[in-house]
């Protein structure tokens, strides 16, 4: 029987969020800064489906569906760094402690957003 006392023998969830899936860089995020977004069925598959960008709590909607329900690729199409830099110290409390922390461990200006 295997003894997962040690974390680093542990398999990785198949749920989790695995660092692999955040962008290097959060210039990576080449979203829109205004207009209308459309998501994917994969992202938004009940629902609401197109976000006003100038609406606020729609936006921090539309985010916070991409930042627990995205990949990689959907981060850098669909996310503006601005925009996350910005809405993230009321993001970061609608996320889960898995999403929220490895962003927040990978980018640190996201916690020095919150802490302002």
């Amino acid at each position: 029987m295997a003894d997962y006392a040690d974390d680093s023998r542990r398999a990785p969830s198949r749920w989790g969020y695995g660092t692999e899936r955040l962008p290097t860089a959060l210039d990576e995020l080449a979203g829109p800064e205004s207009g209308n977004i459309e998501l994917p069925l994969h992202l938004a598959w009940s629902g609401l489906r197109v976000f006003a960008l100038g609406d606020v709590k729609l936006l921090i909607g539309l985010y916070r569906i991409i930042l627990n329900n995205g990949s990689r690729d959907d981060f850098v199409r669909y996310l503006n760094r601005g925009h996350l830099v910005r809405h993230w110290p009321v993001l970061r409390k609608m996320l889960g402690r898995g999403v929220r922390e490895p962003w927040e461990e990978a980018f640190p200006e996201l916690r020095r957003s919150s802490a302002v």
